[in-house]
């Protein structure tokens, strides 16, 4: 596994793993702690060592995991987690990003995860009620006395971006970006590139779909965040059924799979993209990881790109509460 810097030097593998799945969102979830402990440290063992959580990620359950799995490796690994939301009864009750809750937050996420310090630190979404500027300056204090190396933001828009680099240096941006999901390319990316920030696609495999495992006819388990996402409805799935054969097709030509072609389009963008695919199994971690070796020619990345702007994608990534809070 080669690696990639994001921004402010922090380098990490080219291809990270988001742990959110192993506790949350995508059906019932796995009764075996040590099982996907297993995963986590079989990652690190095939140079999978950026590892993505949040303190909200069931809640606070999936940072107790990483911190068990990761505590052995902890030299090895860049930990990045995530605040921002108020929580109550085990439920996010809206944002919280008053700079008390940031050191509050900090603190419990280094005991969850059995460190002393956060790699990177993200603002999971913007919280409209509180600057930016407070926000970042926060951060940077917990940069200061040790706490956290980096901040990162979490679905921000251009303009947030730059506000919060003027007061303390964005190290990463991340949001959902993949073949399917282009809306960071009109102004994030190009304000990433103008301020030397990294960028980090959550989804990367479109939720699945762009593995070629999920169809109209697909059935989701009860309790999997798919149900209520438009563009994984039925009629929404086939319609977008066209650019899933075309991944499949060029995976074919490739000896690859439809997944490593998705990760390899999103690898060959910038070389400050890590995309953090999330999986309970370690065969799809060797997989992904995998996407590193596959090259994509100019011809290829064109004919991708060109069909999907043909065909374009039907249905929203999130509810209407969900959209709300995108780009702010």
């Amino acid at each position: 596994m080669h690696r990639r810097l994001l921004g402010q030097g922090l380098e990490v593998s080219a291809v990270g793993i988001g742990a959110m799945g192993m506790s949350q969102s995508y059906g019932p979830n796995p009764g075996d702690r040590d099982a996907m402990i297993a995963v986590l440290r079989g990652a690190v063992e095939r140079g999978v060592t950026f590892v993505d959580t949040a303190e909200v990620y069931g809640p606070y359950v999936n940072e107790e995991l990483v911190g068990e799995a990761l505590a052995p490796l902890r030299d090895q690994v860049t930990i990045a987690t995530k605040f921002g939301w108020h929580i109550a009864d085990g439920r996010m009750q809206g944002t919280d990003s008053r700079p008390e809750q940031i050191r509050r937050v900090a603190d419990a996420s280094l005991r969850r995860l059995r460190t002393d310090t956060i790699d990177l630190f993200y603002q999971h979404r913007v919280d409209p009620d509180v600057p930016v500027e407070d926000v970042a300056g926060a951060v940077g204090e917990l940069v200061a006395a040790g706490k956290v190396r980096h901040f990162g933001l979490s679905e921000a828009g251009a303009g947030t971006i730059r506000r919060a680099h003027a007061v303390h240096p964005v190290t990463a941006v991340q949001s959902e970006y993949s073949l399917w999901t282009r809306d960071p390319e009109p102004e994030v990316l190009p304000t990433c590139a103008e301020l030397g920030i990294g960028f980090v696609p959550f989804s990367p495999l479109g939720k699945g779909f762009l593995t070629g495992t999920v169809d109209a006819g697909t059935t989701f388990a009860e309790g999997d965040i798919r149900h209520r996402v438009p563009r994984f409805s039925a009629e929404n799935r086939a319609a977008n059924a066209a650019l899933v054969d075309r991944v499949r097709e060029l995976a074919v030509s490739r000896g690859a799979t439809p997944g490593q072609i998705a990760l390899a389009w999103l690898l060959a963008q910038q070389p400050w993209v890590v995309p953090i695919p999330g999986t309970r199994r370690i065969e799809r971690v060797e997989e992904n990881a995998g996407a590193t070796a596959v090259a994509l020619s100019a011809d290829d990345l064109a004919g991708l790109d060109a069909l999907a702007g043909a065909v374009g994608v039907q249905g929203n990534r999130y509810d209407d509460a969900g959209m709300a809070m995108v780009g702010l």
